[in-house]
């Protein structure tokens, strides 16, 4: 979060649409929880409701990556917001996915104690 910070907030950029990024970091877990709680737990079948939810994430994960790019191409001469912003949100979004997959395996574990979510 402090790097999508910095690229709002420090005065060579002073634009606000980088923070956007937080809805995506809200909305990427969740169709994956809601698939792990439904869903049984057998090892060697598929299950056509976690992909859909694997599917689902990943296109909110690929559009969080794709939004600052996008924003910095915007056509009309000068992008809407700078390509430091843009790169400083892109490093913002590797750290919080990163952090999304050390919660999913460490909590996916068979361990007892981190069994209660």
């Amino acid at each position: 979060m402090t790097f999508v910070i910095l690229a709002c907030a420090l005065p060579s950029y002073q634009v606000w649409w980088p923070i956007f990024m937080v809805l995506f970091y809200i909305l990427a877990p969740i169709p994956t929880l809601i698939a792990r709680r439904y869903t049984e737990d057998s090892v060697n079948s598929s299950n056509s409701c976690l992909e859909l939810a694997i599917f689902i994430t990943m296109g909110i994960v690929v559009s969080s990556f794709a939004l600052p790019i996008v924003l910095a191409r915007s056509p009309a001469g000068k992008g809407t917001i700078e390509w430091g912003a843009c790169y400083l949100t892109l490093a913002g979004n590797f750290v919080v996915y990163l952090t999304l997959v050390g919660f999913f395996v460490t909590f996916d574990q068979d361990d007892p104690d981190y069994n209660m979510w």
